[in-house]
């Protein structure tokens, strides 16, 4: 065996996996968290997203979200789901999730850029046309039973008592991709959306059935399961 080549293919690989981790390692992190008040008291989810800018070499990719639509179980089987995915003159935009974090601590007065944000820290309120398109399904089993829910319009949905207490970002901290496990590793990006959708897997196009039923569409082309799960 021929030693004298291992340092230098120890240091190849070296360059090329710290390359990957540079290329891919999010630019970064935060958690989306939804509040409604309902007769039972407060129900609440959140999922940690993270936000990867274009780093590849031919910078002709885009600066793309990973992460899972958050489901709030309000009890009784219904449910509101946010959305990855605003509503702007074409219809159904997908890239507001990149920014959300950025907009809603600008508007909080914490001004910063999209460079910066691995540096902020606390929470910001997401208002107004910030906050991700609302849905819920009246079947969770059934994709055409999904409904665009308003703001400000949850009593009307649900019922007396139901109320959006208000949706938030927490700048996360990036972690050490791709060893972000959890803990002192750094908070992973959430997942479990699929398992609340028990169609998902059925063959079709059943996640732009869903949209459709909801009224959610675009002009441009759009994966209709990206406003759900986003990997």
């Amino acid at each position: 065996m021929n030693f004298k080549w291992i340092g230098p293919i120890g240091l190849l690989a070296a360059l090329v996996i710290g390359d990957q981790i540079r290329i891919n390692r999010p630019g970064h992190k935060y958690r989306l968290a939804v509040e409604v008040e309902t007769p039972d008291g407060v129900k609440s989810a959140s999922g940690v997203m993270s936000v990867h800018p274009d780093r590849g070499y031919s910078r002709k990719g885009s600066t793309l979200t990973k992460g899972d639509a958050v489901w709030v179980d309000l009890g009784g089987g219904k449910n509101l789901v946010a959305l990855l995915a605003h509503i702007d003159d074409k219809g159904l935009e997908l890239d507001g999730m990149n920014f959300v974090a950025l907009r809603a601590f600008n508007a909080a007065g914490r001004k910063t850029t999209f460079n910066a944000m691995n540096q902020m820290t606390g929470t910001a309120q997401v208002a107004g046309a910030l906050i991700p398109v609302l849905a819920a399904f009246r079947d969770a089993g059934d994709p055409a039973t999904l409904r665009v829910v308003k703001p400000d319009e949850l009593e009307a949905a649900y019922g007396k008592g139901f109320r959006l207490r208000g949706v938030t970002v927490e700048a996360v901290p990036n972690g050490f991709w791709p060893l972000d496990f959890g803990g002192p590793l750094g908070e992973p990006v959430t997942r479990g959306i699929e398992a609340k959708l028990p169609w998902w897997s059925r063959p079709g196009d059943p996640a732009a059935t869903a949209l459709q039923a909801a009224g959610l569409q675009s002009k441009d082309a759009i994966d209709a399961r990206e406003v759900f799960t986003r990997k």
